[in-house]
């Protein structure tokens, strides 16, 4: 991939499980930076709609570090919670948390969190078994986003519910050349420097994720197609919130 290239579809899964092996040990702090937070507050709305019933089943696919999974351990402590992801050295961070004092202290009673290594096109899990499913900032790294969207349903209870978290692309509004230049100019920057561990931000060929990242933001989806997409994979009542001038959206469909 070169500058704001995006892989071909057949190189895809192949670059985006190689990209997060590389950056697995800074991603959460890249994303703190570059949410100013906010991931956190998001991630705890998804838990929110989901509504898992007391001693539910939750799925979170394409988990990553954990940070979604963690969340509905901390709130549902009594909860099956189950974190897939096909890259193993994102999963490998999250089950190091798992260790830390601090990490520890933050989900007090919280319940565990299984990590399951596996692809959100072919997930291992038999029909409607979870409760509910969610996914943070994966549609735009899957290869097809209709049987990604299809194995959720699959895999969830008739009446639970999927909740995803996802870029959008910037709308097109007032605000358009500034969140522009913040998706394209300031983001690289901000990759560059947690990769350098603070120096400076140089050209590197470490800089390629970051360069990824707002160009796979611009090139997804817009909310009222990804919306569609949903309704069209059997989702009712499907709706979507907004977050972060347009640039997010948290979006639920009901099985």
């Amino acid at each position: 991939m070169n500058g704001s290239t995006l892989p071909s579809a057949g190189e895809k899964a192949a670059y985006v499980n190689r990209m997060f092996a590389e950056i697995a040990d800074r991603y959460d702090l890249t994303n703190r930076l570059i949410t100013a937070g906010q991931d956190v507050v998001w991630r705890r709305k998804v838990i929110e709609l989901c509504q898992l019933p007391v001693g539910g089943r939750f799925l979170d696919v394409g988990t990553g570090t954990g940070d979604i999974a963690f969340e509905a351990a901390r709130t549902h402590p009594e909860a099956e919670v189950i974190g897939c992801d096909f890259t193993y050295e994102m999963m490998a961070v999250g089950r190091k948390k798992i260790e830390m004092p601090s990490w520890r202290a933050h989900t007090e009673g919280a319940g565990g969190v299984e990590f399951v290594q596996g692809d959100g096109m072919q997930l291992p899990f038999a029909d409607g078994y979870f409760d509910a499913v969610a996914s943070g900032f994966l549609l735009r790294n899957v290869t097809d986003v209709d049987v990604c969207l299809a194995e959720q349903r699959r895999v969830t209870k008739p009446g639970g519910r999927i909740v995803c978290l996802e870029t959008s692309p910037p709308p097109e509004n007032a605000l358009a050349p500034l969140l522009r230049f913040y998706l394209f100019k300031v983001i690289p920057v901000l990759g560059q420097l947690v990769a350098s561990g603070g120096g400076a931000a140089t050209r590197s060929p470490d800089s390629a994720p970051y360069q990824y990242l707002p160009a796979s933001t611009a090139a997804f989806l817009p909310p009222q197609e990804m919306g569609r997409r949903m309704a069209q994979a059997g989702f009712r009542h499907v709706s979507y919130m907004p977050r972060m001038f347009g640039t997010v959206a948290i979006y639920v469909g009901i099985v």
